[in-house]
């Protein structure tokens, strides 16, 4: 290859790495913050999933006065879109009956008791809460103090064969509840 060849052939090779190392930034600079998740758990024949995004505490006061989650007030517990819970079974949520579905998940927290909502209208940004008309459920819940999670966190602690533990964790803050199966066949 002559020498003027071999030149191009470098300057080409060169703007193409660059343009690939650019275009890989761009797309890293679109990842969200606060990272998409997904927990699901099968109880008997009844599916629950949840789908959220995980905020991280980042050394900030969370709940409270001077916390970014004002106590009395409507929060939706993630970032961006609403957090949804879908059930595929009617359940048992704390006791009280919801019909198979697909809800937003809200809450008002307050130092030792929070108040979980469910709304019907699941489609929504997190700082729209839809209002009491389209809730389906809501029930209060007493918190639990647990070790530091840094990222907002749901799980399921413990399952039987007809019911589940859900736990809502950040901070230090756990909000539990549980879910029952409305029947099994």
């Amino acid at each position: 290859m002559n020498k003027r060849i071999m030149k191009v052939f470098i300057r080409s090779a060169f703007s193409v790495t660059v343009l690939a190392f650019l275009a890989v930034g761009a797309d890293a600079q679109q990842v969200r913050a606060s990272q998409k998740a997904a927990v699901s758990q099968r109880v008997a024949n009844t599916d629950i999933a949840i789908e959220y995004s995980r905020p991280s505490a980042k050394g900030r006061v969370l709940f409270g006065e001077k916390g970014i989650v004002k106590y009395s007030e409507v929060w939706m517990p993630g970032a961006n879109e609403a957090s949804n819970i879908k059930f595929s079974r009617d359940v048992l949520l704390n006791g009280q009956p919801l019909k198979a579905g697909r809800y937003s998940f809200w809450v008002i927290p307050e130092e030792k008791k929070w108040t979980v909502i469910l709304s019907t209208d699941w489609d929504q940004w997190h700082t729209s809460y839809p209002g009491r008309d389209e809730d389906a459920l809501r029930f209060d819940i007493d918190t639990k103090v647990g070790s530091h999670k840094e990222m907002l966190t749901f799980y399921f602690p413990q399952v039987t064969a007809n019911s589940a533990v859900i736990n809502l964790h950040w901070g230090t803050v756990i909000i539990p509840f549980e879910i029952r199966l409305a029947e099994t066949d």
